[in-house]
């Protein structure tokens, strides 16, 4: 007969997560490397009873709001190439559904993680307890059916035993590289303390590999003739690059088929910015020298990216493309707009491309060119990130001083606002990994959580956590939590005031100014003045407020010495961002109005959108 133990489902689930492993460079580790947790009356007598003892081997954080927890555990999983992976748990109600947004991030993005939000009574005798949503014709609905569309996989554990299929499934799911996404687990709360005679097999250690899948021959061939027919193919590099740990693969690929790489959001620093073949982003933040090349190119080999709008500038960037060879793990980002499929693993995938291929290389025209297209962006740029004094610099400048302070070395992150079109033009990133940006779901408040998750995977690098002070407003409580748990990270905050970039794209459509910068927005008596120095340094950090590039460029090398967080705040200018580069997004302008700015953005509107593609 089978050996049990006798444990609840919370001692269970705490047992399981210890003894699940995965080997990096020749080492074996447990995949979970820790545990988030704001403690509640849904999980804090369960999960959090069955945490304590378990801390030493599977250490629990506590940070300030759920949202942000889990964006460090997702930063956390990007920054280990998704080898390993953390958890977070919650309890009902709002303390759950403040995970949603960050459960659509990791699902969009698709980095693993699992969510062990507490739930109602499975019994359902004290019902309705507190916190819970009740719906009037449905018994069985809770807040966590919320997760259900931005979870990979999604269960309710409603009996002990149940635990059992859904970690087994909850594993493959954290760990397949085309399923790969949050696994939501809705924990009970008075399942959480029942126990069970579990199988001792149920906890026997297991390590899991990634998965490298090979291509199929047919679709390997039909990859291999459509570049040997290509006079000016293009190969864009996404996040799939990374997490296949496939970035000098890809170096020696295009080296020796002469075929120039442009990166996506997630796909940059794939290439390191000195490689000559590295046209640097793509799409509607791109470099000039991506665009033209991608603009010309009759093949697109697409690897390991979704080929989301700002990569492909609302599908209107490809204007000679014959065919898109989709390399990807996933058939259903591989098959975009008919493309063709290539199901691989991208490091695979592309040493049997180059096998395929043989002597075969792009003309040597097309490679050169795409060599002086990049040369003239190189110029380009610089004159957007050169020193300057002036009084509100923009923050290209920002970016630059940053740049010459920390070089290519330091990890720098970021998610939304204009800092992403800037940083994916104009930063020039070292070694794979040291651009970190979330623009898959650009979420707002990403920024500082991330930057601490970050640095807790890499805690040998420089982390910078680049920001805005639209996205600072909005959590910023993780400050406290990298001071409380020993993280340093360098926090360079550019303040103009509002939310600038989204002005810039209100103006471009032809509306008025509103709503967006403090200083437009005609509701307000009084403009605010916030002093972020002072709220940082309230929450443990070093800060200070410099005056000027050469003062920040001055703050930065100071603080390398410092032995926790750092704040540096500069003003900044809304108005201004770098108009080199870029590509056309499709964003809907109304098609009536009483301004004529509206009905002029109207007409480039409709004129632009007839380069699109269509068909997905």
């Amino acid at each position: 007969m089978a050996k049990t133990l006798r444990l609840t489902a919370a001692q269970a689930l705490v047992r399981f997560m210890m003894n699940q492993m995965t080997i990096i460079d020749g080492k074996k580790q447990p995949i979970f490397a820790g545990v988030w947790a704001i403690f509640g009356h849904g999980n804090v007598a369960g999960i959090g009873e069955a945490l304590f003892p378990a801390r030493k081997q599977l250490p629990t954080y506590r940070g300030h709001n759920e949202q942000t927890m889990a964006h460090a555990a997702i930063a956390y999983a990007k920054a280990s190439n998704r080898r390993r992976m953390m958890a977070v748990t919650t309890s009902i109600g709002p303390g759950a559904l403040n995970m949603v947004t960050a459960a659509a991030v990791a699902h969009v993005n698709r980095i693993p993680m699992l969510l062990l939000p507490g739930d109602v009574f499975a019994n359902r005798i004290p019902d309705p307890v507190l916190q819970q949503i009740e719906d009037f014709g449905d018994g069985t609905i809770s807040a966590n059916d919320c997760f259900k569309p931005v979870s990979r996989y999604f269960d309710r554990i409603a009996r002990p035993e149940q635990l059992i299929p859904a970690l087994q499934r909850a594993m493959v799911v954290l760990t397949d590289p085309a399923e790969c996404g949050p696994v939501t687990l809705a924990m009970c709360q008075d399942t959480q303390a029942e126990a069970y005679d579990y199988p001792e097999s149920f906890f026997d250690e297991k390590v899991w590999f990634t998965r490298r899948p090979r291509p199929d021959a047919r679709e390997l061939d039909q990859a291999v003739n459509l570049l040997k027919v290509a006079k000016k193919p293009v190969i864009i590099a996404g996040g799939g690059v990374l997490y296949s740990e496939a970035t000098k693969t890809l170096a020696a690929f295009a080296a020796k088929h002469g075929i120039p790489v442009v990166e996506t959001q997630a796909g940059k620093s794939s290439l390191p910015f000195i490689n000559e073949l590295n046209m640097g982003a793509m799409g509607v933040t791109g470099t000039s020298a991506s665009n033209a090349m991608c603009a010309e190119a009759d093949v697109i080999l697409a690897v390991g990216t979704r080929l989301q709008d700002f990569s492909t500038g609302s599908w209107s960037l490809f204007k000679s493309a014959k065919r898109i060879i989709g390399l990807n793990t996933q058939s259903f980002d591989a098959t975009k707009h008919n493309g063709q499929p290539f199901i691989a693993d991208a490091k695979v995938g592309l040493e049997e491309l180059t096998f395929g291929l043989a002597a075969w290389a792009a003309p040597t025209a097309w490679t050169a060119k795409a060599k002086k297209e990049r040369t003239s962006w190189i110029k380009t740029a610089a004159t957007y990130t050169n020193p300057s004094n002036v009084e509100r610099p923009a923050d290209s400048q920002v970016l630059g001083a940053v740049q010459r302070a920390f070089g290519s070395e330091a990890f720098v992150m970021c998610a939304a606002g204009g800092l992403p079109g800037e940083m994916h033009k104009l930063w020039q990133a070292g070694e794979p990994g040291s651009y970190h940006m979330e623009y898959g779901f650009s979420c707002m408040g990403y920024e500082l959580a991330g930057g601490l998750g970050i640095k807790m995977a890499r805690p040998d690098k420089n982390v910078v956590v680049m920001l805005g002070d639209g996205s600072y407003m909005m959590a910023n409580s993780e400050i406290a939590t990298s001071v409380m748990l020993g993280h340093k990270i360098t926090i360079v905050l550019l303040d103009n005031r509002g939310f600038g970039c989204i002005n810039r794209l209100q103006h471009a459509t032809g509306s008025e100014r509103f709503n967006n910068l403090f200083d437009y927005n005609v509701q307000q008596e009084i403009s605010p003045a916030i002093d972020f120095v002072m709220h940082a340094r309230s929450m443990g950090a070093i800060t200070q407020k410099v005056a000027s590039l050469a003062d920040l460029e001055i703050a930065l090398k100071r603080s390398e010495k410092y032995d926790r967080t750092t704040l540096i705040q500069i003003d900044t200018d809304a108005m201004k961002s770098t108009d080199a580069g870029g590509f056309w997004w499709d964003v809907a302008v109304p098609e009536v109005s009483t301004r004529a700015a509206v009905r002029s953005a109207r007409k480039k509107y409709v004129k632009a959108g007839k380069a699109q593609r269509i068909g997905n």
